[in-house]
């Protein structure tokens, strides 16, 4: 099984499941839990980064609610990946990974 059908299985289970711009202001609260925890880990910019324990716990959360937002729009996010990594690697082929090598 993979992780996006056990992660809606999940939620069908636990009632979980909202409308896809409910799940998406999740992701958004989410990925501000990471860069918080990121810049803790910096002593916000002071020091070197160093990973802390919470970190791995904020990416979870942040990846569920990412197969959230994709299992309420449908989308099969190995497909966006492997799509995605096409692209990157023409614009690689073009001289640059940004967006101005299309």
């Amino acid at each position: 099984m993979k992780l996006q059908d056990e992660v809606k299985e999940f939620a069908t289970k636990n009632k979980l499941l909202h409308k896809p711009e409910v799940h998406a202001l999740d992701l958004m609260t989410e990925l501000g839990e990471v860069a918080k925890e990121i810049l803790k880990a910096t002593d916000y910019g002071k020091k070197e980064f160093k990973s802390r324990e919470e970190l791995k716990s904020e990416l979870g959360d942040a990846f569920y609610s990412l197969m959230m937002v994709a299992n309420a729009c449908n989308v099969d996010l190995e497909q966006a990946l492997k799509l995605v990594l096409e692209k990157y690697k023409k614009r690689l082929q073009k001289g640059g990974a940004g967006s101005e090598f299309e």
